[in-house]
């Protein structure tokens, strides 16, 4: 199958935004769900430089080999989903693991706009460090921080038993 340039564009560009999506769902019901044992380590402190957590990038980055080889071979229009997760992984490793957790040597702290942003919200995701009280599940597009901290609140507050006695 012969693909005309702007489809390759398309099928890449279209694949790396729909990324946010998926991984937005497997952070929150894979991570913070069934995988938990993978994502603990990631929200909770410590100094190694790696953490079981980067299993889901080797995950994610033996799917993208997968469909690179069979785009190759086989089902050309796959070669350009794997390049769309590919730039998504890069993308995803500078701002999630370079900006927002500063795994790498050099330590960018945004002092506004959009990259603040993203490291607040991120940030309000790790004011918790159990599986089910967190928010904020995305990694490149980030809600308000203080939205989502309010909603945090609201969480905790529902889950906190009131302090006044029933009255009898």
């Amino acid at each position: 199958m012969e693909l005309v340039l702007w489809h390759k564009i398309a099928l890449t560009l279209g694949t790396a935004i729909g990324m946010e999506g998926v991984a937005w769902w497997a952070h929150k019901y894979v991570m913070h769900g069934w995988g938990w044992a993978w994502h603990k380590d990631h929200h909770e402190p410590h100094d190694n430089l790696f953490e079981k957590n980067d299993l889901y990038a080797v995950v994610f980055s033996i799917l993208s080999m997968t469909l690179f080889l069979i785009g190759t071979f086989w089902v050309t229009p796959l070669f350009y989903v794997a390049l769309g997760i590919l730039i998504y992984g890069i993308v995803y490793t500078v701002f999630h693991d370079g900006l927002i957790h500063q795994r790498y040597p050099w330590k960018p702290v945004p002092k506004k706009g959009y990259f603040k942003r993203v490291v607040q919200a991120h940030k309000v995701h790790h004011a918790m460090i159990n599986k089910d009280d967190c928010v904020s599940f995305g990694f490149v597009f980030a809600l308000d921080p203080q939205k989502l901290h309010k909603k945090l609140m609201a969480m905790k507050a529902e889950r906190q038993p009131s302090d006044a006695a029933p009255a009898e």
